[in-house]
């Protein structure tokens, strides 16, 4: 007999890296790769957070804070909420799909967005609910046509704001009205993970929305405005019920001890982060323009990348030749938008090569 796997396997899609299989970030920086193809940050994080890991490191025989208790206290210090309101988690997409484990099996459903962030599409074959996904509307959530879509079976809306791959934001008012009109018995999830990218809104705003509606959760990360991809750490601001919930259904220890002082100290440096966004908006208006001024359609962003629509041309030859000229770009089509490329903001040196290369092979 030989073994055999559960059904479900056929349905999770998989997920594919931006980043060539084997090969160590250190080890494509070195061969002069331009990393364009996974939203990281091209500055890495603040001194004082290498001196954290540094000291930390020396302890790495022991496990980690199983409650991350400083970690949770310094992000619930820096939105004015209580500790019990925090979640901490090995990247933000751990607390998505616990929290997808949390609230649905079979029989309850899941509304999201499309094309969004490819890992909402995990949900429900691990935990047996159905999903239903709405179309964007000119590369917008259309929340008025998911509201439609919410039925007593819903347990869980997912809203990518910034939204990925499409790089648009809607105001925190939009959410507000959105989450009224949603009933009580589902949990809207904003995964937020370049909510400080846009200039909408104070990136706090959601966070005081959260105080009055209690079915909102926010999903954040250190990934990206921290600069700390690597360590993968995120969290969720949510009611302690769901926080409980989602510590329930996965294991023990999830963030390193490494991770957890990284960003402990990096959650310190908000005028880091202000630095690292001015800079990111700067080579977005490069980026944008650049692009324009090659007759390619772009909305503009509220992110660190760019969602370029390449019209007849071909997406796989265009992603081919930039990945000749070292640089590394997303394919539209895995993420759910044929005929794109999705293009990070890089160094002023790298986007000034993903242009000139562009213009070359266009």
């Amino acid at each position: 007999m030989t073994v055999t796997f559960a059904q479900k396997l056929a349905s999770i899609p998989g997920y594919v890296a931006g980043a060539p299989a084997g090969k160590a970030p250190e080890s494509i920086a070195a061969e002069g790769i331009a990393q364009l193809a996974s939203n990281e940050s091209p500055w890495g994080p603040h001194p004082a957070v290498a001196e954290a890991v540094a000291r930390t490191m020396a302890a790495s025989h022991r496990y980690p804070d199983p409650s991350a208790s400083l970690l949770r206290r310094r992000i619930a210090e820096r939105h004015e909420v209580d500790p019990a309101e925090i979640a901490v988690s090995n990247g933000s997409c751990e607390i998505l799909l616990a929290a997808g484990l949390a609230l649905c099996e079979p029989g309850a459903e899941i509304v999201y967005a499309w094309p969004a962030f490819s890992l909402y599409a995990y949900i429900a074959p691990l935990s047996g609910a159905r999903e239903i996904r709405v179309p964007l509307a000119a590369d917008l959530h259309d929340l008025d046509a998911m509201l439609a879509e919410i039925t007593a079976a819903t347990q869980l809306v997912l809203i990518c704001n910034p939204n990925n791959p499409t790089s648009t934001h809607l105001p925190a008012a939009r959410i507000a009205e959105f989450c009224e009109r949603v009933p009580d018995h589902v949990t809207v999830l904003v995964d937020e993970a370049y909510v400080e990218f846009q200039l909408d809104d104070d990136p706090d705003q959601t966070v005081d929305l959260r105080r009055e509606l209690p079915n909102l959760a926010l999903l954040r990360t250190f990934s990206k405005a921290h600069g700390l991809a690597g360590l993968r750490v995120g969290y969720a601001i949510c009611s302690p019920k769901l926080r409980a919930a989602v510590d329930a259904v996965r294991q023990p220890f999830s963030v390193n001890a490494v991770a957890q002082a990284a960003a402990a100290e990096a959650i310190r440096h908000t005028d880091d982060v202000s630095t690292r966004v001015e800079r990111n908006l700067i080579e977005r208006v490069t980026v944008e323009e650049g692009v324009r001024e090659l007759g390619l359609q772009t909305p503009d962003s509220q992110a660190n990348f760019s969602w370029v629509s390449l019209g007849d041309r071909d997406e796989e030859e265009v992603v081919a030749a930039l990945g000749e000229a070292g640089i590394l770009v997303r394919a539209g089509t895995p993420l759910g938008g044929p005929g794109h490329i999705r293009v990070s903001y890089g160094t002023p040196e790298e986007n000034r090569r993903l242009l000139d290369a562009l213009e070359r092979i266009l």
